[in-house]
């Protein structure tokens, strides 16, 4: 069967011959970054169209330091972390790692804010940070929903995970989302028996440091966006739009801030 030689066939042919040149002479820390970047709605960011009033925006030295990690451009050569006092590596594993100086908690915090504004908008009535029992410390829902799964409540979990993670590095060079999958899987293996006593599912909400999302947290958010359209009388592709670029923004913002802190 022969296929009408479009421009966007055409195009689509030369940019992937060009990528798989690009990732067969790259090292293994690219070929990793390489894969996440391209991954689906990774690059959403770069379309947001930017608006200070509403926070949609990176500040100049936040854009720059963003497009040097994002395109592999070593951001941090022979310097100590401002917190630790740990030795950064070249293309920022450690310090969007770093549990010291808060930035991990409030990239995180941001993240689940933002989905929490989204299930407001689609009047889902979602609920922050809920399970707490006396036994432990954590929640397994950072953003509780009812209705969601056959009539039970949804225990969404966010989670921020390096795609350099050196424990699932040799698959992250393979494969896309390898570290999203990996985080996911001990997500569950940590949250799901308190969520069963507590009749709710556990969903957890995972996405690497190059914006790669975990397969679960990708089906939620087109529910979610299917939701929205539905609620404001407007295209679900719109709403994916919206979701993901607020998101990817808010991700690469953070990251970029995290950098600056600790570059200083």
């Amino acid at each position: 069967q022969l296929f009408p030689l479009t421009q966007k066939f055409l195009s689509n042919k030369i940019e992937d011959y060009q990528f798989r040149k690009l990732f067969d002479n790259s090292t293994l820390i690219d070929r990793a970054r390489l894969l996440s970047i391209s991954s689906p709605h990774a690059s959403a960011w770069l379309s947001v169209t930017p608006s200070p009033s509403v926070g949609l925006h990176l500040e100049p030295s936040e854009f720059q330091v963003a497009i040097k990690w994002w395109l592999g451009i070593p951001v941090a050569q022979g310097q100590n972390c401002s917190h630790c006092n740990a030795a950064l590596d070249a293309f920022g594993h450690h310090t969007l790692c770093c549990k010291l100086g808060g930035d991990v908690v409030s990239r995180h915090n941001r993240l689940r804010d933002i989905f929490n504004d989204f299930c407001h908008r689609a009047c889902l009535a979602p609920q922050l940070e809920m399970g707490g029992w006396s036994k432990q410390h954590t929640r397994p829902a950072d953003v509780l929903v009812p209705n969601w799964v056959l009539g039970k409540p949804a225990a969404f979990d966010l989670s921020v995970t390096s795609t350099l993670n050196t424990q699932v590095f040799q698959e992250a060079c393979v494969t896309a989302g390898s570290a999203a999958l990996a985080t996911q899987v001990r997500k569950h293996r940590v949250n799901d028996e308190r969520c069963r006593e507590l009749g709710w599912v556990c969903i957890p909400l995972v996405v690497e440091t190059y914006g790669c999302w975990g397969s679960e947290a990708i089906q939620t958010l087109s529910r979610l966006a299917t939701c929205l359209s539905t609620r404001q009388g407007c295209p679900k592709s719109h709403m994916c739009n919206e979701l993901f670029g607020r998101l990817s923004l808010a991700l690469v913002r953070a990251n970029s801030r995290a950098i600056l802190s600790r570059s200083l």
